[in-house]
């Protein structure tokens, strides 16, 4: 069993990322692509600290659909997750570098990154409640 401090950690920082993009939302701040990169970086902590605690192989990677599938290998019913992932990680590249195809980060956008996080975060945390995390 990993360092039970290590995985709260890794939860931790994903709360505060899903939290201040929630916050910026809420307060209806105009912000939408930075509000999206937030819920993402919420959703791959939330896979880090899976893969912490169970011990998987942990890659200092940023697309989701590849920290599901490790997260997989030790939990394949977390393999719903897969459209969330498949939305979010848009959000990555696009909102921090100039790209040269057009993006559309609009509220609406930035509602249902935030519904694609907390599932995610809300799936992964119970899943570490079965195995005496969080």
């Amino acid at each position: 069993m990993a360092d039970p401090k290590v995985v709260n950690e890794w939860l931790n920082k994903a709360n505060e990322d899903f939290d201040f993009a929630d916050a910026n939302l809420r307060e209806e701040s105009a912000f939408y692509a930075q509000i999206c990169f937030h819920f993402h970086q919420a959703a791959e902590k939330y896979f880090k600290a899976f893969i912490v605690a169970h011990d998987l192989e942990f890659e200092k990677i940023h697309n989701l659909i590849s920290l599901l599938k490790i997260c997989c290998k030790k939990e394949p019913a977390l393999s719903p997750l897969l459209s969330a992932c498949e939305f979010l990680n848009t959000s990555y590249i696009d909102t921090r570098y100039p790209v040269y195809w057009p993006t559309n980060y609009t509220e609406e956008k930035a509602l249902e990154a935030r519904e694609a996080a907390k599932k995610i975060g809300e799936t992964i945390k119970e899943s570490l409640k079965k195995v005496g995390y969080v």
